[in-house]
């Protein structure tokens, strides 16, 4: 499986780099170096979403076994790390997650559900953040064709969300537990040996409903917070975009990214994406490709330290389970 990771992340590298020659790197280099220090506003902004996602989580924690909310901030930050830098289809991330919050003490089966419904709820969030999206394009006048293929996928992905929750609410994460069952004895992650409480700690979380729809209304604020992202970006490239633009533009583009979930980064994909809802709006082809760099910048930041911190804890519990063998 990872090969095939590999192959796309390099598949996915040649498409990106293909598109932006066929603009001309010399005008997407262009348009990018006009945002000058807005790509630091746009990393800032991009760590405090990632906080206000690790608060998200915290959130949906049992108060009989909450874990500290500085400990869902860290591994929040090693999620999005790994899901956005490494070969791992953009999901990798949750389970080395999973991973890390039981070696903080938290019990396997509650740190494995607290992590499936924390991706429920972005992806959830994702579709509410789409649906409102779809909407201000529709008001913007847009072609009746395009607003209709984006309501058909919309409505795709909301089926698809139902069939999860549907599975994880009612036994189909007995299944879930076991690939990540498997997972743990594959990568010997003895803190995931034993999941067999996860769908009983899935049933606990969903029972507290109130606990449950304000982490969703975080993840969902969050969504719309992201959006300054775009329009700090286009200002500085001198395209004054309104802040329900910006909505339109990273909701819609957000949306092609998740598509492209089983390209590591989305790569070429997010590229793509910019450039067709960017078009909409009369920004051209080059400054939608900067705009897609500048948004992989946070990435490029945040990302490393992240990584090796993973690696410092994962190389701690190794020199742990040492001398106790």
């Amino acid at each position: 499986m990872k090969r095939w990771l590999i192959i796309a992340a390099g598949l996915g590298l040649i498409l990106a780099l293909a598109i932006i020659a066929s603009q001309g790197f010399g005008a997407v280099a262009e348009a990018f170096a006009a945002v000058g220090y807005g790509i630091a506003v746009v990393t800032l902004l991009r760590a405090i979403a990632l906080l206000g996602t690790g608060v998200g989580w915290w959130i949906i924690f049992p108060r009989a076994a909450a874990c500290p909310l500085r400990v869902c901030i860290w591994v929040r930050f090693i999620r999005e790390a790994i899901n956005t830098l490494l070969p791992v289809a953009q999901v990798g991330g949750e389970i080395a997650g999973a991973r890390l919050i039981a070696l903080f003490g938290v019990p396997a089966g509650l740190a494995g559900a607290t992590v499936l419904v924390d991706m429920l709820m972005q992806v959830v969030s994702l579709f509410l953040f789409v649906v409102v999206g779809v909407g201000f394009l529709a008001m913007y006048g847009v072609d009746d064709a395009l607003v209709a293929s984006m309501a058909t996928g919309v409505s795709i992905m909301g089926i698809a969300l139902a069939g999860f929750f549907v599975a994880q609410r009612f036994g189909g994460a007995k299944l879930i537990d076991r690939a990540l069952m498997m997972a743990a004895e594959k990568l010997d992650w003895s803190a995931l040996g034993n999941l067999a409480t996860l769908h009983d700690d899935l049933v606990r979380i969903y029972a507290d409903v109130p606990r449950f729809l304000v982490a969703l209304l975080v993840h969902l604020a969050v969504w719309f917070f992201s959006a300054l992202e775009v329009q700090v970006a286009l200002g500085l490239m001198g395209y004054s975009v309104s802040y329900v633009d910006s909505v339109v533009i990273e909701s819609l583009s957000q949306a092609v990214r998740a598509a492209g979930f089983l390209v590591p980064g989305a790569l070429g994909v997010q590229e793509a994406g910019f450039i067709a809802v960017c078009a909409v709006y009369g920004i051209p082809s080059p400054e939608a490709l900067a705009l897609s760099l500048v948004k992989r910048v946070p990435e490029l930041v945040l990302g490393p330290p992240f990584l090796f911190a993973w690696h410092a804890h994962e190389a701690k519990a190794l020199l742990r389970r040492g001398p106790a063998q």
